[in-house]
This record gives C-alpha cells, structure tokens and sequence, in this order.
C-alpha cells in the first residue's frame, strides 16, 4: 500500500477529524453520532492512504 497523502493534506484531514469528533460532546440525542464519522479522515491521515484517492487516481504526496 503505497502512501497517497501529503503533509499539508494529513494536517487538514486531523484538524477536520478532531473537528467532527468533537460533535460526540457538543451535540446531544442521537444527532452526536455523526461525529464518529471523524474517525475517516484520522485514521486517512495516520495511515498516509486514503481509498478513494487510489480510485480516482489522486497523489498529494511528493514523489519520490
């Protein structure tokens, strides 16, 4: 599995998941859930591959 995500890329996808699991605190009832969709884009980011990138054919990482 080759790394697709570059660094500028990494540190959108943890500020917006932290972001998004943040709602599990701020929300309450049932809508707090949709926070756990936070989880995607940390663990894209700490992986360094993201899916859907493979599939459309999308590198943000430097080419070594």
């Amino acid at each position: 599995m080759n790394s697709n995500v570059g660094t500028a890329d990494k540190v959108v996808r943890v500020v917006v998941g932290l972001g998004l699991l943040s709602l599990l605190v701020v929300l309450q009832g049932n809508m707090r859930w949709v926070g756990l969709i936070g989880l995607v884009p940390l663990g894209t980011a700490l992986m360094g591959f993201c899916p859907l990138y493979a599939v459309c054919g999308i590198k943000t990482c430097k080419t070594k």
